[in-house]
């Protein structure tokens, strides 16, 4: 490891504590009371942290509004993410399950898994498991059914993988794990990206010729975000 990164890492651990600590008494004051929707955005938001107790989404506010809306409309048991990054919309997705989120990332989630499990309200019933590994490999595809044993999720969130390949992937795997009349919902969906491997505006737009649709953005002329969604045939 080249010193520089040894000098990152022996700082991150020498933080961790403090971080751990501060994102513990964030979370303290979010599950002080009953939190709204629209709150349980605005956290996912601006919940902060530091360090691999971070926790954000980068997402529009209106947009991803509109889909947990969505959601909740379906009386979620089970919800499984792809890509869970910073854990910001898991906290979403954990206040709107009864039963049951997974959250899959690339990254080793032990350490923000302390945090992240605990994402669930202290009145809720759900249980949050958090799984790492490449989504795109078979055998990360058959941990996932033997998670969810048999059973189906109410949503499917597709944010890992943003290249075009890779997202189509995604769908094809996981859409096998979603119940009739349930939702996939992609982010990222807009033509106009910042960085050129945010490709899912090509997927999304093969997918909505042929299957049921609907897009939450903000505005047409963004660059970035924008959310899809294609209702399951029930």
């Amino acid at each position: 490891m080249p010193m520089t990164d040894q000098l990152k890492e022996l700082s991150r651990q020498i933080r961790r504590p403090w971080n751990r600590y501060r994102a513990f008494k964030r979370l303290a004051e979010y599950h002080s009371r009953p939190r709204d929707l629209e709150e349980v955005v605005d956290w996912a938001i601006n919940f902060g942290g530091g360090g691999l107790y971070t926790v954000k989404t980068l997402q529009v506010r209106s947009e991803i509004i509109a889909l947990a809306r969505a959601v909740a409309d379906l009386k979620p048991r089970n919800i499984l993410e792809i890509g869970t990054a910073r854990g910001g919309t898991l906290l979403i997705w954990a206040s709107i399950a009864s039963e049951r989120v997974i959250s899959c990332d690339l990254r080793d989630m032990r350490i923000p898994g302390e945090l992240y499990t605990k994402f669930a309200p202290p009145t809720s019933k759900c249980r949050i498991t958090l799984m790492s590994g490449d989504s795109h490999d078979e055998q990360f595809e058959q941990r996932v059914a033997a998670e969810l044993g048999g059973d189906k999720v109410d949503m499917l969130f597709i944010d890992g993988d943003h290249r075009e390949a890779g997202v189509e992937q995604d769908y094809e795997n996981y859409r096998q794990f979603v119940r009739p009349g349930g939702i996939i919902a992609f982010h990222d969906i807009v033509e106009k990206q910042p960085l050129p491997e945010n490709q899912v505006y090509y997927f999304w737009k093969r997918l909505r010729e042929r299957e049921n649709t609907q897009e939450f953005i903000d505005n047409p002329d963004q660059c970035g975000f924008g959310i899809g969604i294609v209702r399951v045939a029930g």
